[in-house]
């Protein structure tokens, strides 16, 4: 058995996102087949087979590198893998005072709007200071709450400079509840973004397969359908919100969750989001060579020094009521200031 994962930034986890492994069983030669669940339940200590059921429908459990059920007869080599949208807890999590702006919560669910500049989780160079050491303090003295339990915590993930909604699932009910609508693709998403360039089209859809740039693990890139085996199809939806001289405000509606996807999707129809350094959007990439116009930039820049992306919207069906929840946030302070920037530069320009 083995335990082991990979640092990476998430934009999007849910849908068919970023998995990492927390165990690895390879299923002996002269094993017996039999149920997958029964198999797991047998190798793992103070397991129940209900907990493994719930992993599986939930596409937690792999065999041989694809998603099983519960009745899925386990064979001799066969490779049994659990993974999960989180990297196992190779960090332990302290409460620490951090603010957070919370916009509901309840015994089951808690929602975040997660300010600029601020990691989800522990990880190598961010092992405090964190969301997930906020939460532990927030929650710090409700009964029964370990925010080192991997059945509680994170049900999706946005990366560090990525503003706006987030999901923490309180118990491990909630947990499975949530984490299987985000798989099954049922909740609701939408970001708004400032992309460079005038985007023509009033909407469109953007269908491309993703997978690691080649030349730059850190970069993810479009790949041809087909072409690239590791590539995972991805759709994004979007819409032009607004047109500002030689950006334009969008709205995307997520179809697939892959990592990066709204930033390489966008650079990939030429419109890579403003601001963002990893894809090329933190230079002039549309308007003049004027000096005042380059000032210009410069201070939009300054104004928002990060990729201009929120997640502004969330809708689930709450894991005991059954009742579906919306939410709608504002637009940080950095984004408001860009766009008004910008509206002010177009008005002038008219």
């Amino acid at each position: 058995m083995t335990e082991e994962f990979e640092e990476d930034e998430i934009e999007e986890i849910g849908g068919e996102q970023e998995l990492y492994e927390h165990f690895r069983f390879v299923v002996d030669k002269g094993q017996a087949i039999t149920r997958v669940d029964k198999y797991l339940v047998n190798c793992m200590a103070n397991t129940s087979r209900n907990r493994i059921q719930d992993a599986a429908d939930s596409g937690n459990i792999l065999a041989n590198g694809k998603s099983v059920k519960s009745n899925y007869k386990a064979k001799p080599n066969d490779v049994i893998s659990i993974v999960m949208a989180y990297p196992p807890n190779e960090f332990e999590i302290i409460p620490q005072d951090i603010p957070i702006n919370v916009v509901y919560e309840d015994d089951d669910i808690l929602l975040i709007n997660k300010q600029p500049n601020l990691v989800v989780h522990p990880g190598f160079g961010n092992f405090d200071g964190t969301l997930l050491n906020a939460v532990a303090w927030h929650l710090k003295d409700v009964p029964g709450f370990d925010a080192n339990d991997s059945r509680i915590g994170l049900v999706h993930r946005i990366d560090k400079d990525t503003s706006g909604l987030i999901l923490i699932a309180k118990t491990p009910e909630a947990k499975t509840h949530l984490g299987k609508q985000f798989f099954d693709k049922t909740t609701q998403r939408r970001y708004h973004a400032l992309v460079w360039g005038n985007v023509k089209e009033d909407e469109g859809t953007i269908i491309g397969a993703l997978a690691r740039d080649p030349r730059d693990r850190m970069l993810f890139t479009v790949f041809p359908e087909g072409e690239n085996p590791l590539a995972k199809h991805a759709v994004t939806h979007y819409k032009v919100l607004e047109r500002m001289a030689y950006v334009t405000l969008v709205e995307c509606r997520l179809e697939t969750g892959r990592t990066h996807q709204i930033r390489v999707h966008m650079k990939h129809i030429g419109h890579t989001l403003f601001n963002d350094e990893r894809y090329g959007g933190h230079i002039i990439l549309k308007g003049n060579t004027t000096a005042r116009y380059k000032a210009f930039v410069k201070n939009c820049f300054f104004l928002c020094p990060r990729q201009a992306l929120h997640a502004k919207t969330l809708g689930f069906v709450h894991p005991r009521t059954g009742e579906f929840m919306h939410f709608d946030s504002e637009l940080p302070t950095d984004m408001q200031e860009l766009i008004e920037k910008w509206r002010d530069y177009a008005r002038n320009m008219e």
